[in-house]
């Protein structure tokens, strides 16, 4: 894994931004947890202001669901739970205030799973995701009448 990154020129940036096993948060630089995992998968959010962050989560078995990605990201989310499972109403403080997860020509949370470099619609609600290493969680805040919403941009680990 780490020659893919040495040789796409990423090597340096991501020893340095991953480092140690605490989150790292500083300006242009990538959040890891556990660098030291064998397997690691990634969380991309864009706003609806097009701004988006990244992080990645270290992992050693050989997936990891979907929420246990969200809750080692560090990324401030939010859910309430439906009859099919749990929705994603909040993502990194957008919206700031709801009291509906999905209400009526307002913006939402599309979901996307990237995989061999592409990305396509999540199948499924989150929790139930099982990313396996270097792939990973796209979030898109989006108006409701785009019929397509397009996906988060590729991490930049896997961008090379």
């Amino acid at each position: 894994m780490f020659s893919r990154f040495v040789s796409g020129g990423f090597g340096l940036l991501l020893l340095v931004a991953c480092g140690s096993q605490a989150p790292i948060h500083a300006a242009n630089s990538i959040t890891c947890s556990d660098v030291t995992a064998p397997h690691h998968a990634y969380v991309v959010v864009q706003h609806l202001s097009g701004a988006s962050i990244e992080r990645c989560v270290g992992f050693t078995g050989s997936s990891i669901d979907g929420q246990t990605v969200m809750d080692q990201s560090g990324i401030e989310y939010e859910t309430q739970s439906v009859t099919s499972g749990k929705v994603v109403c909040q993502v990194d403080l957008e919206p700031r205030q709801y009291s509906q997860c999905f209400p009526q020509n307002h913006p939402y949370w599309a979901l996307f799973i990237e995989s061999g470099g592409h990305w396509s619609s999540a199948p499924g609600g989150y929790a139930e995701i099982q990313l396996h290493d270097t792939e990973a969680l796209g979030w898109h805040y989006v108006n409701s009448g785009d019929p397509a919403p397009l996906p988060p941009p590729m991490p930049r680990q896997l961008a090379s």
